[in-house]
């Protein structure tokens, strides 16, 4: 029986509805938020927007909360239909259910969002002010038909994504990071920054959490990939995490992280909270923005040392971005281990690079050598991840840190990708070799009672399932 055969895929349910309105009549006539998932001009924007506004008039605000968002979906998806059936002319000759849906989706949702929330396949969406919208699909981007009315209407949509979280976009904050109630990642920038527009860029997380087969199954690792990472995980290696934006860090993370038993008590640490970790004893952190008067702000730096008097088994750090980096080494170095982390880089040489660079924006005063002393004896292993032109991702190097010579941090590394060309229909062509190299960390698996194959380091080019 192969790897992908013993590793079960767990799922996660979707997240519980949220309650909205009751009807009665309180708002103001003329009250409500305009909005369209077409241009403007065209007849069924009017029609839509006439609608929801009659709608809003009958909200009744006061009594939010009050009933499950399904049976008030139910009675308000009645009134809608009504008052479409009133309309003559134009309001038959469309596709009643479909206004009815977006209606809805506008009133109690995200608008022009919630349908491209609702399709599984789209990874990213990305709206370049109020008159494009883009997906990600397979690791590619396609323009959609989705459109706001305005940029007042985009902003409205913003400001609900944001203040769900207690954060705040305006002129004198104009940028911010969030997330929607499902996890997904959500920033925005406005003007002045954004010349033409508001932009928003949602990166979803899928309902079902993966695990390591689906990274087999898609040809992102092999087999003696999946096995050395669980392995690491267990050994209580300090595991770090490099790769571009949308290289498929993140999802790394998570799935390395279901391989911490459960009996251990791990605290995650993030700038909008996105970990998806299946373990139960998990205590999450996430930083606070500074408020109007400029402050409060608690940085990530603020909670990494805030978690070493937290009893943590495994510190996690979403993302490592500036001054922490040094109190996570620190930690690391300090009886910590078996933490992990990810960062932007390019490969490991240049992680190491961006990692001496948070350090200085930490403001103490190291010399180079005791910077890359602290990475060389706290970070066991680098892995590299990439996402490829044919939109795949893929694990494309895992490096050891075996030390100093000198002034500079060693790296070995065990398993890299080799691409050896596209094919016509633009597919990547490659494989994962293995240098041969048996790193100084199996003493280490080993005293852990960890037993990996023999021949799992001996030197072999495999192709990747995808592409086999």
């Amino acid at each position: 029986m192969g790897l992908i055969d013993r590793l079960k895929q767990q799922e996660v349910a979707p997240p519980p509805a949220e309650p909205a309105a009751l009807l009665t009549r309180r708002v103001q006539p003329g009250s409500g938020t305009p909005f369209a998932v077409v241009p403007p001009d065209n007849p069924r924007h009017d029609l839509k927007e006439k609608i929801h506004r009659r709608l809003i008039d009958k909200l009744d605000l006061a009594k939010l909360d009050t009933i499950p968002k399904e049976a008030l979906r139910s009675q308000v998806r009645e009134v809608v239909e009504t008052m479409l059936a009133e309309e003559n002319g134009l309001a038959s000759e469309m596709n009643n259910d479909r206004l009815v849906e977006e209606i809805l989706d506008e009133t109690f949702g995200l608008g022009p969002l919630e349908p491209l929330l609702a399709d599984p396949t789209i990874s990213d969406i990305l709206i370049n002010t109020h008159r494009k919208a883009y997906v990600e699909r397979f690791g590619k981007l396609e323009l959609t038909r989705t459109v706001f009315k305005d940029d007042a209407h985009l902003m409205n949509i913003i400001d609900r994504i944001v203040s769900r979280v207690g954060r705040r976009i305006d002129e004198s904050s104009p940028m911010v990071d969030a997330r929607l109630m499902d996890g997904s990642r959500v920033n925005a920038i406005i003007p002045p920054l954004s010349i033409d527009g508001p932009v928003l860029s949602i990166r979803k997380f899928g309902i079902r959490k993966l695990g390591i087969a689906d990274l087999l199954s898609t040809g992102s690792i092999t087999d003696g990939i999946a096995l050395l990472c669980q392995a690491a995980v267990k050994a209580r290696l300090n595991i770090l995490i490099s790769g571009g934006t949308g290289s498929g860090k993140t999802t790394l993370l998570n799935i390395m992280s279901s391989f911490i038993p459960e009996n251990e008590r791990i605290v995650t640490i993030e700038d909008a909270a996105e970990l998806q970790l299946q373990q139960e004893h998990v205590v999450r952190l996430e930083t606070r923005p500074a408020n109007l008067e400029g402050r409060g702000q608690v940085t990530q730096r603020d909670l990494v040392r805030n978690a070493l008097r937290m009893r943590p088994d495994r510190i996690i750090v979403g993302e490592v971005r500036g001054g922490e980096a040094l109190d996570m080494l620190q930690a690391m170095n300090t009886g910590h281990d078996g933490s992990l982390a990810t960062l932007h880089a390019n490969s490991p040489r240049d992680a190491l690079r961006r990692l001496e660079t948070m350090i200085l924006m930490a403001g103490m005063n190291l010399t180079d050598k005791a910077m890359r002393e602290q990475i060389a004896s706290a970070i066991n292993i680098i892995i590299q991840s990439a996402r490829l032109s044919d939109g795949s991702r893929k694990v494309i190097k895992i490096s050891e840190i075996t030390g100093m010579e000198g002034e500079t941090v060693t790296l070995q590394d065990i398993f890299q990708y080799e691409k050896l060309g596209v094919r016509e229909d633009g597919r990547v062509i490659g494989g994962f070799r293995t240098t041969g190299i048996r790193p100084r960390f199996a003493e280490q698996l080993e005293a852990s009672g960890i037993q990996l194959p023999v021949d799992i380091f001996e030197p072999k080019m495999e192709p990747s399932l995808q592409e086999s």
